[in-house]
C-alpha cells in the first residue's frame, strides 16, 4: 500500500470523526484538552480537531420533569402526598455542562426538595385553593436556584395532592356542615326581611283603615277560589269593635 492511500486514509478517518451534524435545537460544547472553548458551537456541520476535541452536545428544547410524589405535613399537621411538573430549558449550554454534572438530575432533586420545602409551610386549606399563588412561588425560587446552571425554569404545576380518606370524610362533613350553616342564615336573613315588610305593611294600614278591609276581602276572594268545603261569614269590623265597647262599658 503506497504512503499517498495511508495518508488519504488516515484522513478520512480524521474527517469521519471530527464532523458532527447537529440538529437546530442542538448545540456543541468543545473541549480543547480539557478546556472548554469561550463559545458553543452549532448548528449544522460542527468541525472538531479530533482527538484533541471532545463534543458534548447539549439540547435547548423546553424539558418536561415529572416530579415524583412527595410525603409533606402541612403547617397544621396535615399528611400528604403531592406530585409536579416542571418545564425547563437550557440557557447557557456551557454552564449547564460545566457547573453540574447532570443538570436534568440536579433539577429535578432541587425540585423535590423545594416542593416540600415550601408546601410545608403552608395550611391545607391554601394547598387546596392557592395553586395559582403556589406554583408561581415555586417557579421563582426554582429559577433562582437553577440560573447558575444555565438552566430556566418557566413553569411548575401542582398537578395532584392525595390525603388519607378519613381526612376526606371530615373535610366532606365540615363542607356539608357549612353549606347548612349558610342554608340557616339565609333562612333568618329571609325571616327578618320578611318581618320588616310585614311592619311596614302594618304601619300603612293603620294609617288607612280602609285598606285593612281590602286586604281581608281580598283574602276571602283567594280561599274561594279554592275548591274546599270551608264557610266563611264575614263580619265587619266596625261591629266587633262596638262589640269590644259595649264589653268594656260595662
Amino acid at each position: 500500500m503506497s504512503l499517498p492511500l495511508i495518508v488519504f486514509i488516515i484522513f478520512v478517518v480524521w474527517l469521519m470523526n471530527s464532523v458532527r451534524i447537529l440538529n437546530e435545537y442542538e448545540r456543541a460544547v468543545v473541549f480543547r484538552l480539557g478546556r472548554v472553548l469561550p463559545k458553543e458551537k452549532g448548528p449544522g456541520i460542527v468541525l472538531a480537531l479530533w482527538p484533541i476535541d471532545r463534543i458534548v452536545v447539549v439540547s435547548l428544547r423546553l424539558v418536561t420533569l415529572d416530579v415524583p410524589p412527595q410525603d409533606i405535613i402541612t403547617r397544621d399537621n396535615v399528611s400528604a402526598k403531592v406530585n409536579a411538573v416542571v418545564y425547563f430549558r437550557v440557557m447557557d449550554p456551557i454552564k449547564a455542562i460545566i457547573e453540574v454534572q447532570d443538570y436534568v438530575f440536579a433539577t429535578s432533586q432541587m425540585s423535590q426538595t423545594t416542593l416540600r420545602s415550601i408546601l410545608g409551610e403552608m395550611e391545607l386549606d391554601g394547598l387546596l385553593s392557592q395553586r395559582e399563588k403556589i406554583n408561581e412561588k415555586l417557579q421563582e425560587v426554582l429559577d433562582k436556584q437553577t440560573d447558575p446552571w444555565g438552566i430556566k425554569v418557566s413553569n411548575v404545576a401542582v398537578k395532584h395532592v392525595d390525603i388519607s380518606e378519613d381526612l376526606r370524610r371530615a373535610m366532606a362533613r365540615q363542607a356539608e356542615a357549612e353549606r347548612e350553616r349558610r342554608a340557616k342564615i339565609i333562612a333568618a336573613e329571609g325571616e327578618a326581611q320578611a318581618a320588616e315588610k310585614i311592619c311596614l305593611a302594618a304601619d300603612m294600614m293603620q294609617k288607612s283603615p280602609m285598606a285593612l278591609q281590602l286586604r281581608y276581602l281580598q283574602t276571602l276572594v283567594e280561599i274561594g277560589k279554592e275548591n274546599n268545603t270551608t264557610t266563611l261569614f264575614p263580619i265587619p269590623i266596625d261591629i266587633i269593635k262596638a262589640l269590644t265597647g259595649i264589653k268594656d262599658g260595662r
